[in-house]
């Protein structure tokens, strides 16, 4: 008899990626005789991102790919928090908030998505006004996009954004900030198989951690593509591998086995939140779970008492070196090659594996081969995982007892979120919490009714069994009413009818994350400006507490009865963010918390305007001797620059200024306060000054500090520009005539690209003083008797 070859084994390299990142999973392969194919011709896939669901119908036991359909559920940001955070309820739900096993769960901090979850983050900011956030876009990588909120108001209306608590109390290494990259191989869903790699990585910050200093991405983030731009570091990326950093802990005293113990603790239970949806996604695409494996970049943080907080999970992480030979890139080489060699063997990639079909013998065969790799789950103690589940898979329960030598318990379910609705021997199920609407067969129906009375899913089994030998129907399979019963139930646990038996009643004591509502009656207050008043109704406590901030003493409160005869402002409540409406009409929309005081004054300015008087919407500024100068360029855009003016004019910054037009340059302060700069209330302002001065915005084309000479034209445009107007009525041409031509005595100047020093500043505001001594000499001589002196502070 001839021999018979086996045909030539091919790898398909995949995705967006350099060829680095590809070159150990190549090196692993090759050796062994396989050669590269590509997406039409492959056995074995290495994908960078997701593929198309195409291939993932193709992937068998013997053609295998390095995804899973749904593992967005762990490695999407937002995805993440919602597996850990619905895990942790159920959890709540069957067991209490205080029992052991929710207190494992408590390694990853708060998050709120946006825009849905605006509402609930203003409130639980307003309720710890001590705790930082950090935004973070929900799919990104390599750190974009990722900073730290100087104020929560300000979290985008935008899908896709993350806020998430931000953890103050980091451990160093040398005074810096670091965050472990542990290496996570999931290479079955069913059963559930999971490693830890015993190598990885401690990422170091480039420049020391300072609490203080959260505008420094070097400082605060750890992630080696941004730490790499920091070209003042010595050493901008460092990596310490997970053995010396183990040996570094017990020479400080600490207990590594301690830390590492809860590591792996965390790790499991992170892949088991997300293993529903995983199930589920590849059971709608189509995929051969066996066929399929994921490798995970996970980041955690340890904090300062030694204990870790998962921050992420990272698809296809980087197999590329970051670091310099000197500074941990030769170690890093290593432990990736190792990493991808000990993978390949693990998997059994590209060798022929000869095993039986037992669940017990295919788990063994694949400990023998993992290298480095740790196993986490199967574990021997069993209850120690068990609950977390939504269900355990029957081939989770039948590997757990091979491993053990005899049957391990069965859980036991009960009600979560359902509704039972009966008519004679007919049943209907109503999910509370997704109105769906469930119609059960006969069969699923006595399924439902056995294990609501407290039968395990084996049992359950037994009894349609026994029930269908006494009705005299044909033998049922047993193997084939088992995997029935136990996807039957599975499936009613992932969508929350049913859940794990625990110490409480879940249908009573769900703990269910508290919505925020507006108030039921939303709190009335008096707004005075301008001589004139409104009742402003705020809708809940984030909102009045940032605006009685902005406001100090023009907000104030007022009586329902008062209230009925003023003119009525109401901020509104949306879905995402807020609203503001004038008389029932609303003028703006989708608005932050941070933008409502703003748009706010915008309204009171429109009011402001008069037949023969022109409202700015802009900054001014008065020094303590009458000085006024207009800040035409955006303040929230250059706080800097603001903040070194009013410091080198020792004076006040506010909002609003009208301009008489018949005697320019004399000008009326409104005095809103600006939120960048405020720090207070707005102190007493003179009721008219003298402008001396204007400061516009040249914009990155001015390379220069300062633009000595501005055509008084060109600062007419920005000042119009700047100019609250009538929709309906046009400005008049005289009006536009009668500023251009008071601006052609002022001391205007433009900002550039680069903000102006205090010095700068200062002497300019010298200048402003000089001419306003000048004019005031000129008022006081015995021609100007008849003149007025300018108002000052």
């Amino acid at each position: 008899m001839t021999e018979q070859t086996s045909p030539q084994r091919r790898f398909w390299l995949g995705g967006k990626r350099a060829d680095e990142q590809d070159r150990f999973f190549r090196e692993a392969l090759e050796p062994l005789g396989w050669q590269q194919g590509d997406e039409d011709v492959w056995d074995a896939a290495w994908i960078t991102g997701m593929p198309e669901i195409k291939q993932f119908r193709r992937v068998t036991p013997q053609r295998s790919m390095n995804h899973f359909p749904g593992n967005a559920a762990l490695t999407v940001k937002s995805r993440l928090h919602d597996s850990l955070a619905s895990l942790r309820e159920r959890i709540h739900a069957s067991h209490g908030a205080e029992s052991e096993l929710a207190q494992r769960l408590a390694f990853f901090p708060r998050a709120y998505v946006m825009p849905h979850d605006y509402h609930a983050l203003q409130a639980a900011a307003l309720a710890a006004p001590e705790q930082r956030w950090i935004l973070k876009p929900t799919n990104a990588s390599k750190g974009k996009g990722v900073r730290v909120l100087q104020d929560v108001a300000q979290a985008p209306l935008a899908a896709n954004w993350l806020v998430q608590e931000y953890l103050a109390n980091p451990h160093t290494i040398r005074g810096h900030k670091y965050v472990l990259r542990l290496y996570v191989l999931i290479s079955s869903i069913e059963p559930l198989r999971v490693y830890l790699y015993r190598q990885g990585f401690a990422k170091l910050a480039s420049e020391p951690w300072d609490p203080d200093d959260v505008d420094n991405p070097y400082s605060q983030l750890t992630n080696p593509d941004i730490n790499a731009l920091n070209t003042d570091a010595e050493v901008p990326v460092e990596f310490i591998d997970l053995e010396r950093y183990r040996h570094w802990l017990r020479e400080q005293g600490h207990d590594d086995e301690q830390l590492f113990a809860k590591i792996e603790d965390l790790v499991t239970l992170t892949v088991i939140s997300a293993l529903d949806a995983i199930k589920q996604r590849t059971a709608q695409v189509g995929a051969d779970p066996r066929g399929c494996y994921e490798l995970l970049g996970l980041d955690c943080l340890v904090d300062d008492t030694l204990k870790p907080w998962i921050l992420e999970c990272n698809l296809s992480p980087s197999l590329g070196i970051c670091a310099a030979p000197e500074s941990g890139g030769l170690i890093e080489e290593r432990v990736k090659g190792g990493l991808v060699h000990d993978m390949v063997a693990l998997l059994g990639i590209g060798v022929a594996t000869v095993s039986d079909s037992s669940l017990l013998a295919e788990a063994q065969a694949e400990q023998d081969r993992a290298g480095d790799f740790q196993c986490l789950l199967p574990s021997f103690e069993t209850e120690q995982y068990q609950p977390y589940f939504s269900l355990p898979g029957l081939a989770d329960i039948q590997l757990a007892d091979a491993m053990a030598g005899q049957a391990v318990p069965r859980p036991q379910l009960a009600r979560r979120h359902v509704a039972e609705l009966l008519d004679d021997d007919q049943l209907a199920l109503y999910a509370t919490h997704t109105h769906r609407y469930y119609r059960p067969n006969d069969t699923a129906a006595l399924i439902w009714l056995l294990a609501t009375e407290g039968l395990d899913p084996d049992a359950i089994a037994d009894e349609l069994a026994r029930s269908a030998s006494i009705v005299g129907d044909e033998p049922l399979d047993h193997q084939v009413l088992h995997q029935q019963v136990w996807s039957t139930l599975a499936q009613w646990c992932r969508d929350g009818l049913l859940c794990q038996r625990g110490t409480q009643d879940a249908s009573r004591h769900a703990s269910e994350a508290p919505s925020v509502k507006a108030n039921a009656t939303p709190q009335a207050m008096q707004l005075v400006f301008d001589s004139k008043r409104w009742a402003l109704y705020l809708p809940s406590g984030p909102v009045m507490n940032r605006l009685t901030a902005l406001f100090a003493g023009a907000l104030v409160p007022l009586s329902d009865e008062a209230a009925i005869h003023l003119p009525r402002l109401e901020v509104l409540m949306e879905t995402a963010g807020y609203s503001l409406a004038a008389d029932g009409k609303v003028f703006a929309g989708r608005l932050t918390l941070a933008q409502l005081g703003p748009a706010l004054q915008g309204y009171l300015l429109r009011q402001a305007r008069t037949a023969d008087c022109l409202v700015l919407d802009a900054g001014l500024l008065i020094t303590p001797q009458g000085t006024g100068a207009l800040c035409l360029f955006p303040i929230s855009e250059r706080v800097d620059v603001a903040q070194r003016l009013v410091s080198a004019a020792n004076g006040v910054l506010t909002r609003g200024v009208r301009l008489s037009l018949a005697s320019a340059p004399t000008i009326e302060p409104l005095g809103l306060p600006i939120p960048e700069i405020i720090a207070s209330e707005v102190p007493g302002l003179p009721e008219r000054i003298i402008l001396q001065g204007v400061l516009g915005d040249g914009g990155q084309d001015v390379a220069a500090e300062w633009l000595s000479k501005v055509p008084p034209l060109d600062m007419l445009g920005m000042l119009l520009a700047c100019g609250v107007f009538d929709d309906e009525v046009p400005a008049a041409p005289d009006s536009v005539i009668a500023v251009g031509e008071s601006l052609g005595g002022l001391s205007c100047r433009l900002l550039g690209r680069e903000a102006p020093t205090h010095t700068a500043l200062s002497n300019w505001l010298a200048d402003l003083e000089e001419a306003r001594c000048i004019t005031e000499q000129k008022t006081l001589s015995p021609r100007g008797a008849g003149a007025t002196r300018t108002s000052t502070l």
